[in-house]
């Protein structure tokens, strides 16, 4: 009952900074210590808490170092015109009769090269929303299939702290992991293509028969996407012409873009991650200083505090990135790790540990871990602690070998990494959709975050079911080697309680 109370205390507080819109961190702080306070009342020692905590922390040093890079990293992409001239030049292809698959598909790619949610949303995101209303595409529609592809490279970037932050947890080689997550993301993201497609096709053909589908999705959804029109209708003339905007800006030379293909060719190769960004950050340093004619003291500047621009419409657009800007996560994987030292310490999710084992027998690992990282998400109101209070509280679903860790991993990355931004109150979802100004109700059309944990559980209980047919013919036709049924431990104590053997 103490359990559950703090747990809720904790929620409400989170809650409470979401709904204000401060920063969760003030509120992870009054986690640590409401939980200390709870392990205080279970007599545990407060020393012994504290050094778990901070080993804790010790431990998520690794990822912390990665994402400093991350932060450097993106900077660098916006200054040198990396990201600029891969806006320009991809944006040129979208026309009213494709722009929602196409949104989907650049969105996409775009955050596979970035490895952020946000930053796409804010760059390739909001030109696709500001292209696509200017075409009157249906609002909700593009904005599902923005928020879709900003989270597929999200999900399976090198370069994604989320990819990073489950590598680190589970012990895993990440591109082993990322070839995995290529396969059980691959049919989710051509049924999301399809969908796409066919709501493109569905637009136009409404569109030429003159029942003007555009305008007639603008009038059902009045409220949220006539606020997204209006949001960007007074930058619809600069975003048409985006080579225009951009190349007022930077010189876009095609050595801007060997940063980013720095990344693919090395990524493709397994270079170690850090060393990867290490080697895309002295590109980008290169074309700052050599094709931009940037200054030394400028460039050192950004490093810390990110990318601004002189011009307002392209400071729209690209402004951000910087060591400062991954404070906020690299706080919350800190603090989160803290969690873990004194959960482990106090004990306090033991009860709540046990009930998932239990329904892992029942539904199997990847289903449990499905459901836990649904009410982690709800709860947690963000992607980072989503992940990692998923990973705790599913770690006796899995073993400590290799294997059992990718399992983990993988599932991990198809649950909480995609299930985050779908909770309406998660800054994971309603930050890329504020960015973008699109309606909130996109989030039903954001095709491939649902489509992928959905595919899983459909196929991890189609093995579960096969499993069973052939266990069972194995034992009718070879009674002899039947296995008599022996209930699992933890269940056999659930239902005849605990006994200490004699001599313990």
């Amino acid at each position: 009952m103490l359990e559950a109370g703090t747990m809720l205390l904790f929620c409400a507080v989170l809650f409470a900074s979401v709904a204000l819109g401060w920063s969760i961190i003030p509120a992870l702080f009054v986690g640590v210590l409401l939980f200390m306070g709870y392990g205080l009342v279970r007599r545990c020692s407060l020393r012994a808490m504290a050094s778990r905590a901070a080993g804790s922390v010790r431990s998520a040093g690794t990822v912390v170092v990665a994402f400093v890079l991350i932060g450097v990293l993106t900077s660098l992409w916006r200054a040198s015109g990396t990201i600029a001239f891969i806006v320009a030049h991809s944006t040129a292809v979208i026309h009213a009769a494709t722009v929602i698959p196409l949104s989907f598909l650049l969105c996409s790619a775009m955050s596979v090269l970035v490895g952020s949610s946000f930053a796409s949303a804010a760059t390739m995101g909001t030109i696709c929303m500001s292209l696509g209303l200017s075409m009157q595409a249906n609002p909700v529609m593009l904005g599902g299939a923005i928020l879709a592809g900003v989270y597929v490279g999200d999900r399976c970037s090198p370069v994604s702290t989320s990819a990073l932050l489950v590598k680190q947890l589970t012990h895993t080689n990440l591109f082993n992991t990322i070839a995995r997550m290529l396969r059980t993301g691959a049919v989710p993201f051509v049924l999301s293509c399809v969908v796409y497609v066919a709501a493109a096709v569905v637009e136009w053909l409404c569109a030429s028969g003159g029942s003007g589908f555009g305008a007639a999705s603008a009038a059902a959804t009045a409220g949220s996407a006539g606020s997204a029109r209006a949001a960007v209708s007074t930058n619809a003339s600069s975003i048409t012409d985006i080579g225009g905007l951009f190349s007022s800006a930077f010189d876009l030379h095609w050595l801007t873009l060997v940063p980013a293909l720095l990344v693919i060719v090395l990524a493709l190769l397994r270079v170690d991650v850090r060393l990867l960004m290490l080697a895309s950050i002295a590109a980008s340093v290169a074309v700052c200083v050599g094709v931009q004619h940037m200054e030394w003291a400028e460039l050192l500047r950004l490093l810390i505090f990110g990318y601004h621009a002189q011009n307002t419409q392209v400071a729209a657009l690209l402004d951000g990135g910087g060591i400062l800007s991954m404070l906020t996560v690299m706080a919350t994987v800190c603090i989160s790790s803290a969690y873990a030292g004194i959960f482990a310490e106090t004990r306090m999710l033991a009860r709540l540990q046990q009930v998932i084992e239990m329904l892992g027998h029942r539904i199997g690992a990847c289903g449990a871990t499905m459901i836990t990282a649904t009410c982690a998400a709800a709860l947690a109101c963000n992607q980072t602690l989503t992940i990692m209070l998923t990973h705790q509280l599913c770690g006796g679903l899995y073993g400590d070998d290799e294997s059992e860790r990718s399992a983990q991993a993988i599932d991990l990355e198809d649950s909480a990494v995609v299930i985050a931004p779908l909770i309406p109150w998660s800054i994971a979802g309603a930050v890329p959709l504020a960015t973008i100004n699109a309606p909130t109700l996109s989030l039903a059309a954001a095709t491939f975050l649902y489509l992928l944990p959905l595919s899983r559980m459909l196929a991890s209980a189609v093995r579960r079911r096969s499993g069973f047919r052939t266990r069972h013919r194995s034992q009718n036709q070879n009674p002899g080697l039947a296995i008599p049924h022996r209930p699992k431990p933890m269940l056999h104590m659930f239902a005849h309680g605990f006994h200490p053997k004699s001599g313990d």
